[in-house]
């Protein structure tokens, strides 16, 4: 199993135990699918680029929380702390920017421990 696949199915074992009345949607766009339901599944989503995990839960700040996992930091980040060229990268950067732009808080995390501080952190308004 890949490391972010792995994550996302960690957070959302998180997510069951720890806020079980909580609506979520996790990215399918990660599974091998045979052409025909990937291209029907391609057509049900919007043309930007689909982040991997979606929490309807409104706080006193944001509509919802939306996380983009990433196995480690080198994959969004150069040494110097700029954001790596490249247009998966720059396509998730402005889905983020756009609905951090519109009500929502959407983040990067590169582990379970961010993830579940940040879920907590937004449960509890912080």
């Amino acid at each position: 199993m890949k490391k972010e696949e792995s994550l996302q199915i960690s957070i959302s074992k998180f997510l069951k135990l720890q806020y079980p009345n909580i609506y979520f949607m996790s990215d399918s766009s990660g599974l091998r699918l045979p052409m025909g339901l990937a291209v029907k599944a391609k057509r049900q989503r919007s043309k930007h680029a689909q982040l991997d995990l979606v929490i309807l839960n409104p706080n006193n700040k944001h509509n919802g929380l939306i996380l983009e996992l990433k196995k480690d930091r080198s994959e969004v980040y150069k040494k110097n702390g700029e954001f790596r060229k490249g247009e998966h990268i720059e396509e998730q950067n402005k889905s983020i920017a756009h609905l951090n732009s519109v009500g929502y808080k959407a983040i990067y995390v590169f582990s379970i421990d961010e993830a579940m501080q940040v879920i907590n952190d937004y449960m509890k308004n912080k």
